[in-house]
């Protein structure tokens, strides 16, 4: 493949310029060198944390191994999606969280974006949907569009308890049952090796349920480079191996623990640096509609990775700043105000693309009308790059920090670089503020809440808490 090759992988690099944070461009504004030589070594530290500790399921780190260790996962999840592309007209998984974003992500980025409505001759492939919602119209209106008896369901749930996703499956369930289908022939579990509900149901079906495994040092929002984004990607026809090679070629670029040389580090250095000024609001704008759907995937990475009330010494930090997903050029004309005028509260990270898919040429016309005419014999490929670099320059011109991630071009392997970059970011970020970053306790309070609501067993007394509570419900409706 062509990603193999050295000349092509370094054409394909994926870099980040952030100019545009420094004092160098914003003055008084802007990190000095100064303020990044201060944390130098609280940088190299975060470094040392996540590479010693690589690998180690027990604190959630199995990702950073998946670029390595799935040659013949891989190879099972592309004969399988052969044959699923065979069989069915539509796929669709079941899932939420980072089962369904990563998939939903991946799926917008590197195929047609009317993907769906495209000829089946021209998709190569099944219809593809996520359902990552219990909104009982967003169940009916899949139903509307799909026949059950011809798609594949992809159940993704490590525990087999998501409330949402066994939800889901149930509704699923009961409409292949009641067709006379069989449920193995029409479903794929995503779930644990051995333990949990999906592995129980599997069994009172003699085990002929087909079944790929979520790793256990593997959570959730780390999980589109297994099997929960691998095998919807493969039955896309998606370009696994490259995804894969691209996120190893980024891990290659971050080997290094200073900033200067390792562009993640710097990333999380930038951003712990704001964070510390109370900058609270980290803005992802993609300029690419390929990319929009990295922004949600990415919302829920940072949000629940380093939103934490305690550090790793018991202290009560509440620390994380809020991810914001954004548009260009669409949020030009929506967003951008604010963060030009509003409050220095934010940063922004634009995603640049150098090269896109296809030009599209803007035709001459208008030339008695100058605010038009002007356009005329330019591309639309020309008009995004200026507004991105405008947008950017601008910002700079307010005081405003924002650095800018740079793609050659939207494929497998640059998103794959991508996805590890803003990972490893991540990673780095919460080692540098001394957080649990695989936890996610704020998650686990609600879900059992939720439980108690609706009777499970063993939450009674939750609930009898939760209906003694005082209601000011009464008391402020109006």
């Amino acid at each position: 493949m062509a990603y193999k090759t050295k000349e092509w992988r370094n054409a394909m690099r994926v870099t980040v310029d952030y100019n545009y944070m420094m004092s160098k461009s914003l003055g008084r504004k802007g990190i000095t060198d100064t303020e990044l030589r201060a944390i130098k070594d609280k940088a190299e530290a975060a470094f040392d944390y996540v590479a010693a500790n690589r690998g180690k399921d027990e604190l959630f780190m199995g990702w950073t191994e998946l670029p390595y260790n799935q040659d013949e996962i891989v190879a099972d999840i592309l004969a399988t999606a052969k044959q699923v592309r065979k069989k069915f007209k539509y796929f669709v998984v079941l899932g939420i969280g980072g089962s369904a974003l990563g998939p939903i992500m991946a799926f917008n980025a590197l195929k047609h974006l009317h993907y769906n409505e495209l000829p089946a001759k021209l998709r190569q492939g099944p219809k593809f949907y996520v359902e990552d919602n219990v909104d009982p119209v967003r169940m009916a209106a899949l139903l509307d569009v799909i026949d059950p008896a011809e798609t594949c369901f992809n159940v993704i749930s490590k525990s087999g308890a998501t409330s949402e996703t066994m939800t889901q499956y149930l509704i699923i369930a009961d409409i292949l049952e009641k067709k006379g289908l069989s449920l193995p022939d029409h479903i794929i579990f995503t779930t644990d090796e051995s333990r949990g509900n999906l592995i129980k149901i599997d069994e009172k079906y003699g085990g002929k349920f087909k079944k790929y495994i979520l790793p256990d040092g593997v959570g959730g929002r780390f999980s589109e480079l297994c099997p929960v984004g691998l095998l919807p990607a493969a039955v896309l026809g998606i370009d696994i191996k490259g995804m894969l090679a691209g996120a190893a070629y980024m891990d290659s670029l971050c080997s290094k623990p200073t900033v200067s040389k390792n562009p993640a580090l710097a990333c999380a250095a930038l951003q712990y640096i704001t964070m510390k000024q109370g900058k609270n609001i980290n803005v992802l704008m993609p300029y690419s509609d390929n990319l929009k759907l990295i922004a949600d995937w990415y919302c829920q990475l940072w949000a629940e990775s380093l939103g934490k009330a305690i550090d790793y010494s018991g202290k009560t930090v509440n620390v994380g700043t809020t991810p914001v997903k954004s548009l260009g050029v669409t949020d030009q004309h929506s967003q951008v105000q604010l963060y030009i005028e509003g409050p220095f509260d934010k940063v922004i990270t634009f995603i640049s693309v150098e090269k896109y898919a296809c030009e599209m040429p803007i035709a001459h016309g208008c030339e008695d009308i100058p605010d038009v005419g002007f356009l005329g014999g330019h591309t639309m490929e020309e008009l995004i790059h200026a507004e991105n670099k405008a947008t950017a320059y601008a910002l700079m011109r307010a005081g405003r920090m924002n650095y800018t991630i740079n793609l050659p071009e939207v494929n497998a392997f640059t998103l794959g670089q991508l996805m590890f970059l803003l990972e490893m970011q991540t990673a780095y970020t919460g080692a540098l503020l001394n957080i649990d970053t695989y936890n996610q306790p704020g998650v686990e309070n609600g879900k059992k809440a939720t439980f108690a609501l609706l009777g499970k067993k063993g939450y009674e007394a939750q609930k009898k808490e939760m209906d003694s509570a005082p209601s000011l419900e009464a008391k402020y409706t109006v």
